[in-house]
């Protein structure tokens, strides 16, 4: 029996970042879909998307890598981590792959670079899926800034995992354990407490895209929010619903800020479905 980690994948150079990512599916007439995860201690794109990316990949191929600073991709020398260098990586991932355009689905913060992506570089972009997103203003909650201060410890984790999810049972001491142990890999915690000092305010206002430059944004877009979601307020996802002019809003009942994960199967359908569904006048 391998031992071997599957958060660990590929590996190319992206705008001069060497990047760990995930390539799997068709490749062909289903087009390919571009996620990009969250920002919890310890993320990865496996992580993140380990429920959807088998379902998504039955129609098309998904790529998941996993952003500067975040999971096994490079860490800059520099300690710089702004929206200007992901979405550079981003696009450079693009362009290393020889993908013109892509479906993108962002998480969260992969929300707001989804967004700022789509705004930048709209050819590359052909639909867009914003879950739980940041990328617009907001009053930072609780539950982020607890996120973004997170110090290791697995009470700590605990804390943060009753955060995320709405259904307790989601929340083991065995899936605290594998996500603190995640946390604590070297490089891991050193480079997530150097990205979102407090105050943390400024972390969500610097992520947000101006407000004209949402409402341009030409794309079909889906707007994915869980009701009782305590990190990213659901006002979030009715402000990019009405900005949008060609989005639609999906909102799950019973649902923390792990949609891909407390509803995998509706969720990754809901996007199969948008994606596959016919271009709209």
């Amino acid at each position: 029996m391998s031992n071997a980690n599957p958060e660990i994948a590929n590996s190319i150079v992206a705008a001069g970042f060497k990047t760990n990512y995930h390539d799997t599916g068709k490749v062909g007439a289903g087009g390919t879909a571009l996620l990009i995860h969250g920002s919890g201690p310890g993320v990865s794109a496996w992580a993140n998307w380990r429920l959807v990316i088998p379902e998504l990949a039955k129609q098309m191929r998904v790529i998941a890598p996993d952003m500067v600073g975040f999971g096994y991709s490079e860490r800059p020398a520099d300690g710089r981590y702004d929206m200007d260098r992901w979405v550079e990586q981003a696009v450079g991932l693009l362009d290393a792959l020889e993908i013109e355009q892509a479906d993108l689905v962002g998480n969260s913060f992969g929300g707001a670079l989804a967004l700022a992506l789509a705004i930048r570089h709209p050819q590359r972009v052909r639909r867009l899926v914003l879950m739980g997103s940041v990328g617009v203003p907001f009053p930072i909650t609780r539950g982020l800034d607890a996120v973004w201060g997170y110090e290791p410890s697995l009470d700590n984790m605990r804390k943060l995992l009753d955060i995320f999810a709405y259904d307790r049972y989601l929340v083991t001491d065995e899936l605290a354990r594998l996500r603190y142990e995640a946390s604590i890999r070297p490089g891991f915690q050193e480079s997530f407490a150097a990205m979102f000092p407090a105050p943390r305010q400024r972390w969500v206002d610097a992520m947000a895209s101006r407000e004209e430059d949402i409402r341009a944004i030409p794309h079909e877009s889906l707007v994915i929010h869980g009701r009782e979601d305590m990190v990213i307020p659901v006002t979030n996802s009715l402000t990019l619903a009405h900005w949008i002019s060609r989005a639609q809003l999906h909102l799950f009942g019973r649902c923390g800020h792990w949609t891909q994960i407390e509803h995998a199967a509706r969720f990754a359908q809901l996007v199969s479905n948008f994606f596959t569904e016919p271009e709209k006048a």
